[in-house]
């Protein structure tokens, strides 16, 4: 017998991150592109768009036409957090995996889209951060919090951005509180002045989002002890490129396991 290509919708393919990761698509010899979804270009052929080789890739306006018109294997959903959860319950309901790369999204969210991938049985891998040196970031972050009990996060990202955290440092944060509370030496009664200027407090972490011109996005966890101080910082540059190799490998990994997984180093050695 022999194995197909998986095939694969993407959701915001004429995007930044989208247009990317379909020529990265295109240029895997597992994988085939048959659809992508756009409401400013839809009707179009995505191939002419983007000027890849391959001809006759459909533009369609939602996630539920091109489902319908298309089928595929695996949805990625690199679109806004306004549409997104609708996107990914359409996937869901068509028994449809889906790879998540949109931020915005909550836990409650993600809980309930998992209760729902349990019905269908379906997969859905979702990652704040699909660059590999991101993921790295993280799983340093977490060995350095077995050692040392106080820290913070900073998210610096473009002005233009809508949503803070990003979902890396969302994910982060998250992730960082399942190792140990971070201690704080000074009650937050007892402080004096605008609370808000210690940053947000997420599942016991505090991060501060920075949101200035001549940032794309970046991520650093401080760590601090008596007379030390340990900085992990990630960088990303106006190229959508880093991300492209770890979502491939999300796409071609979310269909071997069932149910919900948060962070691309969850299918990671």
């Amino acid at each position: 017998m022999v194995n197909r290509k998986l095939r694969v919708c993407i959701a915001g393919a004429t995007g930044w991150a989208g247009s990317a990761l379909s020529k990265g698509v295109v240029g895997d010899s597992s994988l085939e592109l048959v659809s992508g979804v756009s409401r400013s270009q839809a009707g179009k052929d995505l191939a002419g768009i983007l000027g890849i080789g391959q001809k006759g890739i459909p533009i369609f306006e939602n996630v539920g036409e091109a489902l319908e018109s298309t089928p595929c294997d695996v949805l990625v959903e690199f679109t806004q957090p306004n549409v997104a959860k609708a996107n990914i319950v359409a996937a869901i309901n068509k028994g449809v995996n889906v790879v998540v790369g949109t931020s915005g999204l909550t836990d409650a969210d993600y809980h309930e889209m998992g209760i729902l991938l349990k019905e269908k049985g379906t997969s859905l891998l979702a990652a704040g951060n699909f660059s590999i040196t991101a993921v790295l970031l993280q799983k340093f972050s977490l060995m350095a919090a077995k050692y040392i009990p106080t820290f913070e996060v900073v998210d610096y990202a473009s002005n233009t951005k809508i949503d803070t955290p990003s979902g890396t440092a969302l994910q982060l944060a998250n992730q960082l509180s399942g190792v140990q509370a971070p201690k704080e030496e000074i009650p937050e009664e007892d402080w004096i002045g605008p609370k808000e200027s210690r940053g947000a407090k997420i599942n016991s972490v505090r991060v501060h989002a920075v949101r200035l011109p001549g940032y794309t996005l970046s991520v650093e966890t401080i760590f601090g002890l008596k007379d030390e101080r340990l900085a992990i910082r990630h960088d990303a540059g106006p190229s959508a490129e880093p991300y492209v190799q770890g979502a491939l490998l999300a796409i071609k990994q979310v269909g071997t396991y069932k149910g919900l997984r948060r962070g691309l180093e969850s299918i990671m050695d």
